[in-house]
């Protein structure tokens, strides 16, 4: 079911849902929490898909909240809200209110979002882009007991890292962050398997991800050991090699779908580590709403903690050309994610790719 208000307001809106839920049939709202998407009209659809579902792990009354200023004076000197509900198969296991806000109201939306909220339940606001330096001090994520970033989306995605450390408040989260979680479990399963002395690691993947510097930072953080940075053509993370006394563990992943687990005095062994969708990383932060202490400490560790190779820095700029190039390229260049800042065209295709999921 589909119903458009033009020219509304919350107590309309909250009226329409009402004689929706009941004509559908339902006396109970049966939602566990409110999904708030702050987002813009090119992202909507998107954003929107990954959250329909997603409710259906997580039944939620989804508020798309879409800022529409104006560009001309007349536009916005007129202040208006247009609401599109979706309820039934179009909004997934709950409901969806896609919200349009013209003029000066753009600048108030947590005015018309607070009278929507459900009662008594937990509050998510996802940025899919263009996220607040500080999510916790912006109206919205102010109301929220978790809120959800994606450093990808920035215009300088590993710098964006440092921001998300600075501004970092209980309850933060990054998508970034979720993309990893696969390889994290299964380093980890490694290690309870094939207890070792870690000496140090070494991190593959595609420049511009920020997800193989979470990874890399993480492994840093909990093993004490030094870190190496390694640029390859991707897709997305392509290998993790943790350097023991008996050999290395080494995840290997080349082409994003299926892994390679390799340990000293062991058979190699296939893992599925399949780059996951936006609805599943959603679907996923959705399952915890307490800070993420591990995030934290990750996200806060300096990203120059990752060492450089020896003798990346004369051969840096053409080395990456070469590695987004070709990204079947046999021998990837051996340089920091910071290297490469001087490559605009190269930075936009990593970044399409990295959304896909590390």
């Amino acid at each position: 079911m589909k119903i458009d208000l033009t020219n509304t307001t919350s107590s309309k809106i909250n009226a329409a849902l009402m004689e929706a839920r009941r004509t559908s049939g339902s006396t109970a709202a049966g939602m566990v929490l409110t999904l708030v998407i702050v987002t813009d009209e090119g992202s909507a659809y998107d954003a929107l898909k990954a959250a329909n579902d997603a409710s259906r792990e997580h039944p939620s009354r989804t508020l798309a909240v879409i800022k529409r200023a104006g560009r001309s004076p007349r536009a916005r000197a007129e202040t208006r809200l247009d609401a599109e509900i979706l309820v039934g198969t179009d909004a997934g296991s709950g409901e969806t209110v896609i919200l349009r806000m013209h003029g000066e109201l753009a600048a108030h939306a947590q005015s018309v979002v607070l009278p929507l909220l459900l009662p008594d339940a937990p509050v998510v606001v996802w940025w899919p882009d263009n996220a607040p330096l500080h999510p916790a001090q912006d109206p919205l994520g102010s109301i929220a007991q978790r809120r959800i970033t994606d450093a990808v989306t920035a215009e300088s995605p590993v710098g964006q890292l440092a921001q998300r450390a600075q501004s970092y408040t209980p309850g933060d989260t990054d998508l970034a962050w979720t993309r990893i979680t696969g390889w994290r479990s299964m380093l980890a399963a490694a290690l309870d398997q094939r207890p070792s002395t870690i000496i140090s690691a070494v991190v593959e993947g595609e420049s511009y991800n920020p997800s193989v510097e979470l990874l890399g930072l993480w492994l840093h953080n909990r093993l004490h050991v030094p870190v190496e940075r390694v640029v390859t053509g991707g897709p997305g993370i392509t290998a993790v090699h943790l350097c023991t006394k008996d050999g290395d563990i080494t995840l290997d992943r080349p082409d994003g779908l299926m892994g390679t687990l390799c340990m000293p005095d062991s058979p190699d062994r296939q893992v599925a580590l399949k780059r996951r969708e936006t609805s599943e990383l959603i679907a996923e932060e959705l399952r915890r709403l307490d800070p993420d202490d591990i995030y934290a400490a990750a996200v806060r560790t300096p990203v120059d903690r990752l060492r450089e190779p020896a003798g990346a820095e004369t051969a840096a700029a053409e080395r990456v050309a070469q590695t987004v190039a070709d990204a079947a390229v046999a021998n990837p260049a051996r340089v920091t994610a910071e290297s490469a800042e001087a490559k605009p065209a190269a930075k936009k295709a990593a970044k399409r790719s990295a959304k896909e999921g590390a």
